[in-house]
């Protein structure tokens, strides 16, 4: 775009992006409703997967807590 990096990733960000403080807030709860219904925590909570889909760390953090609740399920 214009040899900004930083620049040109603002202007990639999705308007809907809830930012890392709002999407850890809801995280646990985006991540139990993922699990029943993938399609529904995306549905539900746009503004999360908006920025789930933006932030590395973020996603990383919502696989960890999938992972932890799918493990629940099948103990």
């Amino acid at each position: 775009m214009n040899g900004w990096p930083e620049l040109d990733r603002f202007l990639r960000t999705d308007p809907r992006d809830a930012g890392c403080d709002k999407a850890m807030e809801l995280l646990h709860i985006y991540a139990e409703i993922a699990v029943a219904d993938p399609r529904g925590a995306e549905q539900r909570h746009p503004e999360v997967a908006a920025h789930l889909r933006a932030c590395g760390p973020c996603a990383k953090d919502l696989e960890g807590l999938l992972a932890a609740i799918r493990a629940d399920f099948t103990e």
